[in-house]
């Protein structure tokens, strides 16, 4: 089945072959510390760790996490790794400045304080009500919990560095954007 787009201003109306091949492969997220935010994503969300590259010449490290059963078995082969790494959609770079964890004022701006810029990365989950559930056993901040404001069945909650995740389950959504029926 061929993918048709919703049009509005300022879609272009068709693909230019120049672009072929290209691939959403990664976003970048700036944490304080890295232990702190790799237990997060890789216990609490489930990521797993795919590749850490140095740069101690500019003193930083990139964490790239993914997850294993929607990006399939990557090389064992560090080159090979990187390289089939950066071919893949879904990516989370963690980039770590060091010595940002040893400043205990020390913060990133999360994008949702103002000025406002960057919003929030998004996991769909099979069930809402249990990523809830394991949001509260592992105590995990929510900005918005599914039964909470105008949007139901949407969840935020807080990484530890401050940024928002959105939470959602997909056939909850259905009816999102839609005219609510009126009785």
């Amino acid at each position: 089945m061929a993918f048709h787009t919703e049009v509005h201003p300022g879609v272009a109306e068709s693909i230019a072959p120049q672009t072929s091949g290209f691939t959403l492969n990664h976003s970048m997220l700036r944490v304080r510390d890295p232990q702190v935010a790799l237990d997060f994503y890789t216990r609490v969300l489930g990521m797993r760790v795919l590749r850490k590259l140095d740069f101690p010449e500019m003193q930083f490290s990139l964490y790239f996490l993914y997850r294993p059963d929607e990006v399939g078995m990557a090389p064992d082969d560090p080159g090979d790794r990187t390289a089939w790494m950066f071919r893949q959609r879904g990516i989370l770079e963690l980039t770590h400045n060091w010595g940002t964890e040893a400043q205990a004022d020390f913060r990133y701006h999360d994008g949702n304080s103002q000025p406002q810029g960057f919003g929030h990365l998004c996991f769909s989950v099979p069930d809402l009500d249990a990523a809830v559930a394991w949001f509260d056993e592992n105590q995990v901040p929510f900005v918005k919990r599914p039964d909470q404001g105008k949007m139901r069945d949407v969840a935020f909650i807080k990484d530890p560095d401050g940024y928002w995740i959105e939470i959602v389950e997909a056939g909850r959504l259905k009816n999102l954007g839609r005219p609510s029926a009126t009785a």
